[in-house]
Parts: structure tokens; sequence; C-alpha cells
């Protein structure tokens, strides 16, 4: 399997974050033309795939999802009725972390409305065998407030550790929740490869800070929901960690995914602390990414 090469923690926080904000200049600069594109050639979608399976070959104990590297989730934001912005949801890569291979999955929202302006960049790099979480940067800025922080999970030694703060600082560390934690990210690819029931209610204690368990996902209802890209049957999920972050309980989060094998992520809405109205994020074009799961590999090339 490819792999990047491992490089000091400091030098990867600052790449990870590095990456979220050059794909938000992207992703600025490029809205008006990826909304004029129409889909590619038959051949072209056939060759990206092939190049992506020769990039990245089967991983023999990685787990059967329904994703995998190259896959793209591109939205439309809306805060109070308006486009303000553009959002995306992607594995950029494969990578390693400590010697695991991992997915670099990133979720980035850019939007700005009458001078008010949030610029949010998440990566997560989960493990592609039992996805639990490895490492994860959040770079948030909102209205008056931006923050920056680096974790890294240490289940060996039971706890979460901050690099990017001062050694003697009290908040370097603190008591891992899990042995198999989850990140605000991560938790969306592993909600993708649940069955999920709907009135059913998932406490899940695998939220990688202690006080930010359980983790609860209620499926509430079924919902046929219009986005830009389409007409989908979803399931309509309200996922509760306690703690701060797009998912607090504060936030009164909605998830809808598609009702399907691949549980798209079509819709989300999140009330935004400083900000006058939720954020809405709809999906406007997907790509799908290559599966590392060798029976789901060759599943797809029959």
């Amino acid at each position: 399997m490819t792999r990047a090469l491992e490089r000091p923690p400091a030098a990867r926080a600052a790449a990870g974050l590095h990456v979220g904000v050059v794909l938000a200049v992207a992703l600025a600069g490029t809205a008006h033309r990826l909304a004029a594109q129409t889909d590619p050639p038959a051949g072209d979608v056939a060759s990206a795939a092939d190049s992506l399976a020769a990039l990245y070959p089967p991983h023999e104990r990685a787990a059967p999802v329904p994703f995998g590297p190259g896959e793209r989730m591109e939205y439309r934001v809306e805060i109070l009725w308006f486009d303000v912005g553009e959002g995306s949801l992607s594995i950029e890569a494969v990578d390693t972390v400590r010697g695991h291979d991992v997915y670099r999955a990133v979720m980035e929202i850019d939007g700005s409305m009458a001078g008010l302006k949030v610029h949010d960049v998440y990566t997560s790099f989960f493990d592609v065998e039992t996805l639990q979480s490895w490492r994860f940067l959040r770079d948030m800025r909102q209205v008056n407030y931006r923050g920056t922080r680096y974790y890294e999970m240490l289940p060996e030694k039971g706890i979460w550790d901050r690099p990017d703060k001062d050694p003697d600082a009290e908040d370097r560390s603190g008591p891992l929740g899990s042995s198999l934690p989850l990140d605000d990210i991560s938790f969306i690819y592993f909600l993708r490869q649940m069955e999920l029931e709907v009135g059913r209610t998932y406490t899940l204690p695998r939220y990688f800070k202690e006080d930010g368990n359980p983790v609860v996902l209620k499926v509430v209802r079924r919902e046929r929901r219009k986005v830009d890209a389409g007409e989908f049957d979803c399931l309509v999920i309200r996922p509760v960690i306690q703690t701060d972050g797009m998912f607090s309980e504060g936030g009164e989060a909605e998830l809808y995914v598609s009702d399907d094998d691949r549980r798209l992520l079509v819709y989300l809405k999140s009330n935004v602390p400083r900000f006058p109205g939720a954020l809405e994020l709809y999906l406007k074009d997907y790509t799908p990414g290559v599966p590392l799961n060798p029976r789901l590999r060759n599943a797809d090339e029959r």
C-alpha cells in the first residue's frame, strides 16, 4: 500500500491545516465553474477510478465500508435562506499515523454574510481497519472567534494529548473516553456503516474525550429530501455529543443520510454559536472513492 512518510507532529499539524486552507481558497475560486460544469464523459470517470485503484491497492484487513480515498461530497451552504458559501466532506488520501494505515478525512465549511464569516476545517485521521481515530485537527474561525486544536489519541496510555499546547498546561492532555475513540468527523463515517433503524436511539461511549460521552444518535424518521444533487430518501439522525463543537447539544444538529448502501450525507443543519441562524449544507455534487476492502473492490470491478 502507498503510504505517506511520517513527519514530526508539529509539521503534520501545520500540513493538515494548510491543506484545509488551500482547499477553501480553491472552493471559493471555483464555485461558479463547478455550478456550470456538466457531468464528465463516462470514459473520464472510468479513467479517474482506475487511477485511484492503482494508487490505493486493496487492503486485506480494511473494514467493509461504503467509502474510500477519493470520495468527495460538495455542498452549498445556507444561513437564514441565503447562499453564503461552499462546503465539502472528503477522504483526501490514505496516510499513516504511528504505523497505522488511516483515512485522512476533511470537512470544510466556508461562508460569509453581512460581514460575518465562518471558516471551519476539521481533519480526522481514522483507522482503515477499526475506524478508530488516531488524530484530530480542528481549525475554527467563526465571527469574532478563532481556535485551533490538535489532538493525538494514545489508547496505549489511556489519554488524548495536545502537542499544540505548552507541556505544563493543565489542558495539555486528558483521559481518553474509549479504547477505540472517535472524533467529530470520524463519527460521521462510523455511522455510515451502521445498521440504522427508525425509532431507535444508539448510545455509543466512543467519543475521544471522556466528558463527551456518551454520544447519542437518534434515528427520528425517514424523509425524502430535495437538494441540489437531486432527491434522496433519507434517514434523519440527531447526534448529540456532550461537549462543544458542531454536534453539541446546543447545536441541535440534524444529519440526513441517504437510505441506501452509500449512506451519503445529503443534508446537515446545525446552529452556529455567535452567528444569526442555523448553518445548512445541501449536497450538490458527489464523487465516489475507491473501496479498500478486497471484497468490495472486486464487486465494484465486476
